[in-house]
């Protein structure tokens, strides 16, 4: 890399739908300050999908478009990062199946989230090599790209070090293609659902990020607040209240103060808060409402760009597998020749 030139950053999300409030605290904010500083690479995990929901796959086209939607309403710009489809770009298939021959068993094995998933998934048939292979392919992802940098929350550091396990072996077994990224840490504030569990799309507790000003006023009136809070007069904790968790992520420095000062004195009650909470969510979301309109009104804008994005992609995919199988010695005379050139195994 020439000195000066902006890094490398991926990260991707499984096509899950519209996206909500969680989301975008999470990663999406996130994303968006990333790729003025970094070269980034986002993508949408189709292939990942299939790890787990291989049998029920007629939702992706939709949930692919309604995700990026929401990607592009956030912030993210196709001039400045690279947007993509995963399965678009084959060039990650084959380096997956290349890290599958240099991978040890046992590496897979440990990953903490392939036993913590098949245990919270028990209802699903997960004994598959996609569920066991699916750190391999995220490999795959990262390097492909020869990624320096993943944003992720500390849960996922795992995945990164194999990442860097991977691309070491690679090198010493063959030639140095591979730099060994490092994980981005990013802090994932936890975003409070409205029953105060984790925002979870899979727990229907979520706001989501295209959700109407009416209907986030709604869902807001429903929250869960202190238990110990019955009455009116009751003195509140907010540390513990989903709402002023809230609070602390979209409303103002003084606001806050007053209504941790309120609550605990009593001097609010918890509808009071609720209205004041929505009066500040509803303003922060709203130009994403705008530019989420505009672009619902022109899907075919959304699938140009990841088209565009994907073709991006595949220049810089195929350069690194070029690479990676000249060090593995996977290069033939009729190579690089055209239709021309094709193998005589094809002709015969």
């Amino acid at each position: 890399m020439a000195d000066g030139a902006k890094k490398a950053v991926l990260s991707g999300m499984r096509p899950t739908g519209r996206l909500h409030v969680g989301h975008l605290v999470g990663a999406l904010d996130n994303w968006v300050k990333l790729q003025d500083a970094y070269h980034c690479y986002f993508f949408v995990a189709d292939w990942h999908a299939l790890t787990t929901h291989y049998a029920d796959t007629g939702s992706i086209t939709d949930d692919t478009i309604q995700m990026v939607i929401d990607w592009l309403a956030a912030g993210l710009d196709p001039t400045k990062a690279t947007i993509f489809l995963q399965s678009s770009v084959p060039e990650h298939a084959e380096l997956h199946l290349l890290f599958s021959m240099i991978t040890p068993l046992g590496w897979l094995e440990r990953v903490p989230s392939y036993k913590e998933q098949r245990e919270q998934l028990r209802d699903r048939d997960l004994g598959t090599y996609g569920f066991l292979g699916y750190p391999l392919l995220q490999a795959a992802d990262i390097l492909i790209y020869r990624a320096q940098y993943v944003p992720v929350g500390e849960d996922q550091v795992p995945h990164v070090e194999l990442t860097r396990e991977i691309a070491r072996r690679f090198n010493l077994t063959y030639k140095k293609v591979f730099p060994e990224p490092e994980a981005l840490l990013t802090a994932m504030p936890r975003v409070p659902g409205l029953d105060g569990r984790r925002m979870s799309k899979s727990l229907g507790n979520t706001i989501q990020l295209g959700d109407e000003p009416e209907v986030i006023r709604q869902k807001i009136s429903t929250m869960l607040t202190d238990p110990q809070r019955i009455r009116r007069s009751d003195p509140g904790r907010p540390e513990i209240c989903p709402v002023f968790g809230f609070h602390r992520l979209f409303s103002s420095a003084d606001v806050i103060a007053r209504v941790d000062r309120e609550c605990r004195g009593a001097e609010i009650g918890c509808v009071d808060c609720k209205k004041l909470m929505a009066d500040h969510l509803i303003p922060a979301l709203e130009p994403i409402h705008e530019r989420r309109r505009v672009f619902e009104a022109r899907p075919e804008t959304v699938w140009g760009i990841l088209q565009e994005g994907s073709r991006k992609a595949s220049r810089v995919a195929r350069a690194t597998l070029r690479a990676a199988r000249k060090a593995m010695k996977l290069t033939y005379p009729w190579e690089g020749r055209g239709r021309k050139g094709a193998s005589p195994v094809a002709k015969s």
